[in-house]
């Protein structure tokens, strides 16, 4: 019996979706990751736009709390010595005042921790913008030999074998295991709501309150926005309605130089292979940088003062300095006068971004 090619084509599909036994394989279950709770607002405060939202992670109530239980819990680290929270610490603004951040049994790395502060608003994560998203950085660490030193499945396990997080979880995202990608997305919507505005500079220039700003902010902010002068606001933006103070791309800023000239960290070059790109870090917010040092990629900077004057000296040549990096050519006074618009900066954290109570 001669059976036609396309009679062919339709048996071998019917096996395909069969299993050959004329009864439909089942499809593999798999665990939903998405909450399941009522979405709440994040309200962003005077100076900062509405926070940026994925739809597959709305933020919960169920989800932040359990996110800020997991970032202040040394359970994530391999050894339990270490949370998110050691990095980032509130009362460091964020950080955790070391130029290099102390990881699994005193290793150190090569770059200084970034604040979370305001971190929702990046649509990329890390100095060199290899995370895609809050979600993709939360991971990172964790797993990092040099940080947290805990491999996903390993820490996953960990979290599944305690009953109070199971709960915890479930509450969140429905019945099922804990997974990578539920631990991520608890993290992301926590530090979604580690935001901060209603500055004195906010305030001064979206409040209308003219007697926010010292005198002495008043210029400095002058100095910040004349782009013969300061600058600044060339890449640490600021708009009609709102100020992220950070244009979110990447920049060589001469920091990082070797005596012979070379750079000693290639930065966003390492993921996008860009020639243009080698010695270019992410432009960070200065919204509350007065509590964040020390400054820099690598930390180097000490003080305000310190960054203030790297930038009077045009930062260290290399052949990919960014075009932008200019002297600025400001007195001692007016030095201070920046400085002090800088400290203007500092706004409130939300009352619940700390640690959880016990």
């Amino acid at each position: 019996m001669k059976i036609s090619v396309a009679v062919l084509a339709l048996l071998l599909a019917l096996v395909h979706v069969t299993g050959g036994c004329g009864t439909k394989t089942p499809a593999p279950a798999t665990v939903s990751e998405k909450p399941i709770g009522a979405p709440i607002e994040v309200k962003a405060p005077l100076g900062l736009p509405p926070v940026p939202i994925p739809a597959d992670n709305p933020v919960t109530a169920e989800t932040v709390a359990l996110g800020r239980s997991l970032f202040y819990d040394k359970k994530l680290s391999v050894d339990n010595s270490l949370a998110c929270a050691s990095c980032h610490n509130p009362v460091n603004g964020f950080t955790d005042g070391q130029r290099h951040s102390t990881g699994f049994r005193g290793q150190t790395g090569t770059r200084n921790a970034p604040t979370v502060v305001n971190a929702a608003y990046s649509p990329l994560q890390f100095w060199d913008g290899r995370a895609h998203s809050l979600e993709a950085q939360a991971a990172g660490p964790i797993a990092n030999p040099i940080e947290m030193n805990h491999p996903h499945d390993a820490c996953v396990a960990k979290l599944n074998s305690d009953p109070v997080y199971r709960n915890e979880f479930a509450g969140a995202f429905g019945p099922g295991p804990v997974t990578l990608g539920k631990v991520e997305k608890a993290l992301a919507s926590f530090e979604r709501t580690v935001i901060s505005g209603d500055s004195p500079f906010d305030r001064y220039q979206y409040g209308g309150d003219k007697k926010a700003l010292s005198p002495a902010a008043i210029r400095g902010l002058a100095i910040f926005t004349d782009t013969t002068r300061g600058n600044c606001v060339t890449c640490h933006t600021i708009g009609e309605k709102y100020a992220l103070f950070t244009d979110e791309k990447f920049h060589n800023i001469g920091i990082g130089v070797d005596g012979e000239g070379n750079l000693t960290d290639l930065g966003r070059y390492n993921e996008t292979k860009v020639e243009s790109d080698k010695g270019a870090f992410k432009t960070p917010t200065l919204r509350n940088v007065a509590k964040s040092g020390p400054y820099m990629h690598d930390g180097s900077l000490k003080t305000l003062q310190d960054v203030v004057a790297f930038y009077a000296g045009q930062g260290n040549s290399n052949p990919y300095l960014d075009k932008e990096i200019k002297a600025i050519k400001i007195s001692g006074p007016e030095r201070a006068d920046l400085i002090a618009f800088l400290e203007s900066l500092t706004g409130e954290l939300p009352p619940d971004a700390g640690p959880p109570q016990t």
